[in-house]
């Protein structure tokens, strides 16, 4: 009897986990040691001038003096093997008015990626050409009668507590989003998700939107603002919409990544969007876990899931197997609209079944849903993403209350 009750244990915890998929190049997602950065600041009294990186965000790993006028800014990543997401982020004080020149400096093999992007108390710019000399791998950052505090950073600074902050602004007068601690990281920080639906969810369809499970891609981030702001705009597609819908959106997968400046892993050194398989790190798990709780509890079915990233260009990595989906034709329809919609612009899509163990692939292979990776630009100018985004959440609610 005894062996018969640990046998029936054994089979509940293994049938209430969620499903393992099995895809073609399998990642071992098993943690691995990172490199933790020194929070500091690099004094340099006789120029009066100095770095740190003591903020939530903020990456560097080392500062030195190459001349009266140069410094070097030594840039790690978390661990290696990497992407080439070469991600620095740090504050400059000067007691004088001075012009200086910064030398980024990587380990062999990667290279410099980022366009340096300045707040001096008035808001974030990008550095003009003229400012920028390109050294093969590495730049050259001209920084001209500079005094006082100011960000130098790989993209604008978006980490946990900015998306707090956007969170609390939207919740306002909103009663229909309810904001869900889902579970932790290995660090302890919470892992969100915004619930949005008008009525009761039962028996809904379910699409999930998830961001920033790769730190530095701010840009995705920025359209997937802009998505979900158009999705709860007080207007009549929003509201047919949310009535017939309900909403998962995720936004920010890696909290520790994003809060660590890491180039691209989490607090266990893994890339997330290689972890849709075996689900080995605390952030998939637990978004996993919990759309697997939720959809069972009120009877959802995900029909769809965009994952919103960033990259060297614009582009809409799709897979190419339709006919399983709900939608066959969503994807046509919805890439046509927005060229509809949108000014001189030209969609650019990718389609291939994913091989490897990503968001789009596991919205596919577990749930016969449509899965795609929404791409944006490194550098695609912040008022294009904000169009992109809200136009495509428009057309997209529009074809869906269709349907």
């Amino acid at each position: 009897m005894k062996y018969f009750f640990k046998c029936f244990a054994f089979f509940l915890l293994v049938s209430c986990g969620p499903k393992k998929i099995k895809f073609e190049r399998p990642v071992d997602t098993s943690s691995r040691p990172i490199e933790f950065q020194n929070k500091t600041s690099y004094d340099f009294p006789q120029k009066e001038i100095s770095f740190n990186n003591k903020f939530d965000g903020a990456r560097i790993n080392g500062v030195s003096q190459i001349n009266d006028t140069i410094f070097k800014i030594i840039i790690k990543p978390e661990n290696t093997p990497i992407n080439n997401s070469a991600y620095y982020s740090f504050e400059i004080s000067s007691q004088s008015t001075q012009t200086i020149y910064l030398k980024f400096d990587y380990p062999q093999g990667y290279s410099h990626r980022y366009i340096p992007k300045q707040n001096w108390g008035d808001g974030w710019k990008i550095t003009e050409n003229k400012d920028l000399d390109f050294l093969d791998d590495k730049i050259l950052l001209r920084l001209e009668n500079i005094y006082g505090k100011g960000l130098i950073s790989a993209q604008e600074i978006q980490n946990s507590n900015d998306v707090k902050n956007w969170i609390n602004k939207i919740l306002k007068n909103k009663s229909y989003i309810n904001w869900v601690t889902i579970g932790e990281t290995n660090l302890g920080r919470p892992i969100w998700v915004l619930d949005i639906t008008k009525g009761s969810p039962t028996d809904k369809p379910l699409l999930l939107f998830f961001t920033r499970q790769h730190p530095p891609e701010v840009t995705g981030y920025f359209a997937f603002k802009s998505f979900v702001e158009e999705l709860i705009n007080n207007n009549p597609v929003a509201e047919l919409f949310l009535n017939k819908y309900r909403v998962l959106a995720f936004p920010l997968v890696n909290p520790d990544g994003v809060d660590l400046g890491h180039w691209r892993h989490n607090a266990g050194g893994i890339d997330t969007n290689r972890d849709w398989g075996h689900y080995r790190q605390p952030e998939i798990k637990s978004i996993v876990n919990f759309i697997k709780k939720t959809k069972r509890k009120y009877n959802n079915k995900i029909v769809m899931g965009l994952d919103f990233h960033s990259t060297y260009y614009d582009v809409f990595y799709t897979n190419v197997e339709r006919e399983s989906t709900p939608y066959p034709k969503f994807l046509d329809q919805w890439f046509e609209g927005m060229e509809k919609n949108i000014p001189d612009y030209k969609v650019n899509e990718k389609a291939s079944n994913s091989t490897q163990p990503v968001s789009k692939g596991w919205l596919l292979y577990a749930n016969k849903a449509i899965g795609v990776t929404y791409e944006i630009g490194d550098e695609t100018s912040r008022e294009k993403i904000d169009l992109i985004g809200k136009t495509s959440a428009q057309v997209l609610m529009k074809l869906l209350t269709d349907y």
